[in-house]
C-alpha cells in the first residue's frame, strides 16, 4: 500500500511511503545518505560483486547524495529507524540512466543489508520503483545486473522482468552486465 504524505525532508515534493508489517519503504533522508552508501558498498562487497573496496563502482554506490540531487529517486527500506536497504530509480529522461531510452525508467544500485534479507525488503524496494515509474508514465522499466546476482534475477523475475539481451553491456572488459526489462 502506498500513501502520499507531505515530505518533511525533500522540499516541494510528495513522499510516497509503503508500509509492511515490519518495515517502511520511503525516500531517503539526507541524513541517511552516508549510511546507505556504506550499506550498499558493504552488501556488494560481501556478495563478491565488487573487486574490493577501491573498485571504481564503489565510489558511485557510496555517492547517494549525487544520485538524489541528480534527478533520481533514492528509496530506502527502514525498520525502527535503521536503514536496511536502498535502491535508485532514474525516471524517464534522467541523466543517471545508462540503459533507459525515451519513456523508460531505470532501476539502479539495489542493495539490502544481511539483516534485512529474506524479509521482502528488496522486493518491496523494486516494486516501489515500478510503481513510481508507472506514475511517471514510463512505458518500460529497465535495469542491468551482474550475471552472478542470481537472487536479484529471481526477484526481478517474480516482478515480471524478463531478460533483455539487447541491453547487455560491459562497463569494463571483465564484467558483463545482463539487461532486464518490464513492459508497463
Amino acid at each position: 500500500m502506498f500513501v502520499a504524505l507531505p515530505a518533511d525532508v525533500c522540499e516541494n515534493t510528495v513522499m510516497y511511503v509503503s508500509f509492511s508489517p515490519d518495515f517502511t519503504i520511503r525516500p531517503v533522508h539526507r541524513s541517511e545518505h552516508a549510511a546507505l552508501g556504506e550499506l550498499t558498498v558493504a552488501a556488494y562487497l560481501q556478495d563478491g560483486f565488487l573487486q574490493g573496496p577501491e573498485d571504481p563502482y564503489a565510489d558511485f554506490l557510496r555517492d547517494v547524495g549525487s544520485r538524489a540531487a541528480g534527478g533520481a529517486e533514492v528509496l530506502v527500506g527502514v525498520e525502527s529507524g535503521q536503514v536496511l536497504g536502498g535502491v535508485t530509480l532514474a525516471p524517464p529522461g534522467s541523466p543517471l540512466a545508462e540503459l533507459a531510452g525515451e519513456h523508460e525508467a531505470e532501476i539502479r544500485s539495489l542493495a539490502v543489508a544481511p539483516a534485512g534479507r529474506a524479509r521482502g525488503i528488496g522486493t518491496a524496494l523494486a516494486r516501489a520503483c515500478v510503481e513510481r515509474a508507472r506514475e511517471a508514465e514510463a512505458k518500460r522499466v529497465v535495469l542491468c545486473s551482474q550475471q552472478e546476482m542470481r537472487a536479484a534475477h529471481r526477484l526481478y523475475g517474480r516482478l515480471g522482468f524478463e531478460r533483455a539481451p539487447e541491453l547487455d553491456w560491459r562497463p569494463r572488459p571483465e564484467t558483463l552486465l545482463w539487461g532486464f526489462a518490464l513492459e508497463l
